[in-house]
């Protein structure tokens, strides 16, 4: 290693948990919530990797090489063509495992940030659009990773099938995001693996429409959230494997309450237009006591470096 490829202090990353899909945007649409995991990370004159966990996944999730953030980590030295001896790694996690909050995104996309932190002149060697598409190797799809990159409001879509687009918007003030999330996980493999490969023309019409319509009123009419939150391609394909998800949203859009399925689930996201008092109110009795709902500012910046004090 020459001395000079990395820095010689520890750095930190925050990345934000995300909701994707928000209805019709399957697999396109993103909403990053400030919900953090925080990577700090520094190299070592030590061969080999040191990682230590806190929080969500604490005690389950490995501490190797095949860590997640690793795993980015060393795809991203690798892309820049600056391979350390050894690092250590400390993951303090907030986001929820399993939940449809895009935790796998967020630890991809910091582990690809802070690797970019920890290379002198990283932004040089790994743009944001470089980070993507690296990223989407790893998830192969680039809703939730644009969302924890870039933050706000994104759209993406691919131009190839390693080859990512983004862009990002600012919210309407009066949409408020609230998340309800169960107790228990769902693994994504799962919930992808029920969708069929062809869908009916009027399905793919009718979310072609409603995710037009979406851009629209979360970014500057939140009275037509409602019908622009429907969707017809994913949702009902998948209620068989969250029943308890799919009669909470049933019982949510009878109120006329803008809720859909976070990302592959089975934790819900609710849009609610805070001029509209009505929509609170019919919330009351409608929330599992065992599920924790509560409502999530979206975060604007996206994954970001961090000062470490003390």
């Amino acid at each position: 290693m020459a001395p000079s490829d990395f820095v010689t202090h520890a750095v930190r990353v925050v990345v934000p948990a995300s909701s994707a899909n928000l209805g019709p945007g399957f697999d396109a649409m993103g909403l990053a919530l400030s919900i953090h995991d925080e990577i700090t990370a520094m190299i070592t004159d030590d061969q080999g990797l040191r990682i230590h966990v806190e929080g969500e996944g604490a005690g389950d999730v490995p501490t190797d090489e095949r860590h997640l953030v690793a795993r980015a980590m060393n795809l991203g030295f690798m892309t820049m063509g600056k391979i350390p001896p050894g690092y250590v790694i400390k993951c303090r996690n907030a986001i929820p495992h399993g939940r449809g909050l895009g935790s796998s995104a967020a630890a991809i996309i910091g582990g690809l940030a802070v690797a970019r932190e920890l290379v002198v002149g990283g932004s040089e060697l790994l743009s944001d659009t470089d980070l993507l598409n690296i990223a989407l190797s790893m998830e192969g799809h680039p809703d939730n990773l644009s969302a924890s990159l870039y933050g706000g409001f994104t759209v993406s879509w691919l131009d190839s099938p390693s080859t990512a687009g983004s862009v990002s918007m600012s919210l309407h003030p009066d949409v408020i995001p609230i998340v309800v999330v169960p107790p228990h996980p769902l693994a994504t493999s799962m919930a992808r693996g029920v969708l069929a490969d062809q869908v009916l023309r009027s399905d793919a019409t009718h979310n072609v429409a409603r995710a037009g319509l979406l851009v629209h009123a979360i970014s500057a009419n939140p009275t037509y959230l409602f019908p622009a939150t429907a969707d017809a391609l994913h949702q009902d394909a998948r209620a068989q494997i969250y029943p308890e998800t799919t009669e909470l949203i049933s019982l949510l859009r009878a109120q006329n309450i803008a809720a859909v399925v976070s990302g592959a689930g089975p934790a819900v996201l609710m849009l609610i237009n805070k001029s509209d008092p009505t929509q609170l109110e019919a919330l009351a009795g409608l929330l599992p006591s065992d599920w924790t709902s509560v409502a999530v500012p979206v975060d604007h910046e996206g994954v970001r470096r961090v000062e470490i004090l003390g």
